[in-house]
């Protein structure tokens, strides 16, 4: 069992030299770092909604890198593993991460269509960083890129993922929505359904699924939080291409409800 949190990450950085290496090189990255500034900007700054920026970036990450282990674990194979996209489990694991981290930098031009300007945006860098992350990787690159930029597409709430690794990224993006992080958009300083339902929810842990690989277990003071399951949370599981996998679980105060599958 684990806290979907920012410092998630790391768990699975230690573990894997190229991931730490890729992680290393997104946090210093001059382009990546203004964008996702600028992404917050834009969605913070000016059109008052809640964060997108560098934590969301690495609590995604995080989240994301957690589930497909998960799925790992239930001798689920990788899609890019599948296809030949990748060559090993660690360049599936870097597409996850590649697509978790830069997956909202489209907000750094608007939030309008941010997905698709995201993975337009994200193309040029990954031409450039993946070579440095992985310096034997010659023309391999340009599919591990399609497959991030695909991955950064999928997380559009009506779009569907055709990859386990866009699918793990596109629920993870979902699971950000602990103490007012909610995936719904919502006007900072206005009190509305939106706001009421984002600091409701008090943690959302990931924990090995009764029924399922993956469970999904949100932790809530009141009901109003099962607005952002039923509004982000659960139409994102269906779209993942995952959710036969996957399992959701409400807790409130002694009471623990099922409200997915």
């Amino acid at each position: 069992m684990v806290v979907v949190s920012p410092s998630l990450v790391h768990r699975h950085l230690s573990k894997s030299e190229i991931l730490s290496r890729a992680y290393r090189v997104l946090e210093n990255d001059e382009e990546v770092q203004e964008l996702i500034k600028m992404a917050n900007i834009m969605a913070v700054g000016r059109l008052r909604y809640n964060d997108h920026g560098i934590v969301h970036s690495r609590i995604v990450s995080g989240a994301a890198l957690e589930l497909f282990n998960m799925l790992l674990e239930a001798d689920i194979r990788p899609t890019t593993l599948a296809f030949g996209t990748v060559k090993d489990l660690e360049e599936a694991r870097l597409v996850v991460l590649l697509a978790a981290y830069l997956h909202d930098i489209g907000n750094a031009v608007h939030r309008v269509n941010h997905e698709m300007v995201g993975a337009c945006l994200a193309r040029d860098i990954l031409d450039r960083i993946i070579p440095e992350i992985i310096p034997s990787v010659g023309s391999r690159k340009y599919l591990i890129r399609q497959e991030v930029m695909h991955a950064i597409y999928a997380t559009e709430m009506h779009t569907k993922a055709l990859t386990m690794e866009a699918g793990v990224v596109t629920i993870a993006d979902g699971t950000d929505m602990a103490e007012g992080r909610a995936r719904i958009p919502y006007r900072l300083g206005k009190l509305d359904m939106h706001a009421v339902s984002a600091i409701s929810i008090k943690k959302v842990e990931l924990l090995r699924g009764e029924e399922a690989p993956a469970r999904i277990e949100v932790h809530m003071n009141d009901k109003a939080g099962l607005f952002q399951i039923e509004a982000v949370l659960k139409p994102k599981v269906l779209t993942s291409g995952l959710d036969k996998y996957i399992e959701i679980y409400v807790v409130s105060g002694s009471e623990t409800l099922k409200v997915f599958p």
